[in-house]
């Protein structure tokens, strides 16, 4: 019998291949299919191309794997080309800011509201997302990086309330986002200087927490946010 495959968006990323690295070794564990916009993938799984993320693409997607065990979405932005975290609200940008929504709040939803549905109704299952501590507006204690942890504390609202739809129609599975803790990757190279020592994870450490937490959680825990540590972060 042909299992479903566990999807990975953001399979290019330093923490998206690790965690398809991790996953595609496991033993009897289903296939792992990613999502990238190369077409580069991970040995082991299954590519699918999406130049854009458009929601034509994504639907078109959803009808090609009507069932999936498992999505895990690893795209997020801090920095780019066109945008740097801002250190005060003078330097706050609203291009800039769009663009940060764009990747890491609108697009996840879209994701998981065409993906969701193809989860098992009757079995175990997870969804997760990957967030952010600075997401936690309790936990905000030094301010800057506005569009950043906005972003964040968006998209931490949209897994609350789409764990909420998804607790009806699939009692057994799970929606959670993930703090992967600082991780020696691209996103976080211009700021690793001020991590404390033993706080910079490779890749593959912060990947093997994750999927700790993942497989710690249950349907009761649906709708929260979990550190690499499986430490609960507040709202």
């Amino acid at each position: 019998m042909n299992k479903a495959p566990l999807l990975i968006f953001g399979g290019t990323g330093a923490i998206g291949t690790a965690m398809a690295h991790l996953a595609a070794r496991v033993k009897n564990a289903p296939p792992v299919h990613v999502v990238t916009r190369s077409g580069h993938g991970t040995e082991g799984t299954t590519t699918h191309a999406i130049g854009e993320h458009t929601p034509e693409a994504l639907d078109a997607l959803a009808a090609d794997l009507p069932e999936i065990s498992g999505l895990l979405i690893t795209l997020g932005t801090l920095h780019g080309p066109n945008h740097r975290p801002e250190k005060t609200f003078k330097h706050l940008s609203p291009e800039a800011m769009a663009e940060v929504y764009a990747t890491n709040t609108v697009l996840p939803a879209l994701i998981l509201s065409r993906f969701l549905p193809n989860l098992p109704r009757d079995a175990p299952a997870f969804a997760a997302a990957l967030s952010a501590r600075v997401g936690s507006t309790s936990d905000n204690n030094l301010g800057g990086w506005v569009s950043y942890r906005a972003s964040k504390a968006a998209l931490n609202q949209v897994i609350r309330t789409f764990a909420i739809e998804l607790k009806r129609t699939h009692p057994k599975a799970r929606l959670i986002g993930l703090h992967p803790g600082t991780v020696a990757s691209p996103l976080s190279e211009p700021f690793q200087s001020n991590v404390p020592k033993g706080k910079l994870f490779s890749p593959e450490k912060s990947a093997a927490h994750l999927w700790e937490v993942i497989q710690s959680t249950s349907a009761a825990q649906s709708g929260r946010c979990f550190a690499w540590d499986g430490q609960e972060i507040a709202p």
